[in-house]
């Protein structure tokens, strides 16, 4: 079908002909669909309207076959963004799926060892491997490379078998190549409010860091770098922003009921792998290790 030159509607008169000549039961499946946004001018995102145009083709005859509708996710507040006629069409059924655990990985890796040589996997990689994945991730994916880029170093180094010391070092260059990977093009004053915000979460004992934590730790940074130093508003959206790589989540939080709100930034990755790999941009080598964990102790035991 043509780019241009068609409008919409006549786009979906064609659809609706191919379904009705071919098929009696359609099932659109909609992968990622939180990821079709559209115009930001509009009042509801792309995917709201998508919604509501293929759950009503059925109900408004312009389908005569019967339509089901998946739509995934990983966003669990998607919902929220869809309008209410949409909701009220397409009725959704919620099926949620937890995070693989490392029994599951490990039964999904060992289908998977056939890719090696008989023999040459030690006993421990698989279960260590699957135990890498289930504490950082969850997803068979990552356990899958993980299994695999253990493989490719000790090839490299000309190991007879794959062995733990080959897990642990595809544990650390897998975590280390993501974070290069989603950093290596985002802007110093970015970096350094990723920085700041890691170096808290990596104290909290629970990988999160609050706002105005984070944003002192910046202050630190900016002034220690001579650089500029943005508003604690900016700081927050810039953080924002990051949200969009998957490496850190956000969240609205009260202090209580007598007090003010913060954002509290939860991490995906590991924050010392992050600092680490943001540490080998040549702007931000000049920063002292240690000042910085001083810096970040001192501000954590006066929010205590």
């Amino acid at each position: 079908m043509p780019q241009h030159g068609v409008s919409t509607k006549e786009k979906w008169r064609e659809l609706y002909r191919l379904v009705n000549e071919n098929y009696e039961t359609v099932v659109f499946v909609l992968d990622e669909l939180d990821m079709l946004v559209g115009r930001r001018d509009k009042d509801q995102p792309a995917f709201s309207r998508l919604l509501y145009q293929l759950s009503r083709a059925g109900s408004s005859n312009d389908i005569t076959a019967q339509v089901s509708i998946a739509a995934i996710t990983n966003d669990t507040k998607m919902l929220e963004s869809v309008g209410s006629r949409a909701l009220s069409s397409f009725t959704p059924e919620d099926v949620h799926f937890d995070d693989y655990d490392a029994n599951q990985l490990r039964a999904i890796l060992h289908h998977r060892k056939d890719a090696f040589y008989d023999d040459v996997l030690e006993d421990d990689v698989i279960p260590l491997a699957a135990a890498f994945a289930a504490q950082t991730h969850g997803d068979a994916r990552k356990a899958i490379d993980l299994m695999r880029v253990a493989g490719d170093l000790a090839e490299r180094e000309g190991a007879d078998r794959v062995g733990e010391r080959h897990v642990r070092k595809a544990q650390d260059k897998v975590e280390r190549n993501r974070v290069l990977e989603v950093t290596r093009g985002i802007s110093t004053q970015k970096k350094l409010c990723l920085y700041a915000t890691a170096a808290v979460a990596s104290q909290s004992g629970s990988s999160s860091a609050r706002s105005t934590t984070g944003y002192q730790v910046y202050q630190f940074l900016t002034d220690a770098l001579d650089t500029d130093q943005y508003h604690q508003e900016t700081y927050v959206n810039k953080m924002k922003e990051l949200t969009t790589y998957s490496i850190v989540e956000s969240e609205r939080k009260s202090h209580g009921p007598s007090s003010g709100m913060f954002i509290e930034f939860t991490f995906n990755e590991q924050p010392a792998t992050i600092m680490a790999t943001l540490g080998e941009d040549s702007r931000l080598g000049d920063l002292s290790e240690d000042e910085v964990t001083a810096v970040v102790a001192a501000q954590l035991a006066s929010d205590s």
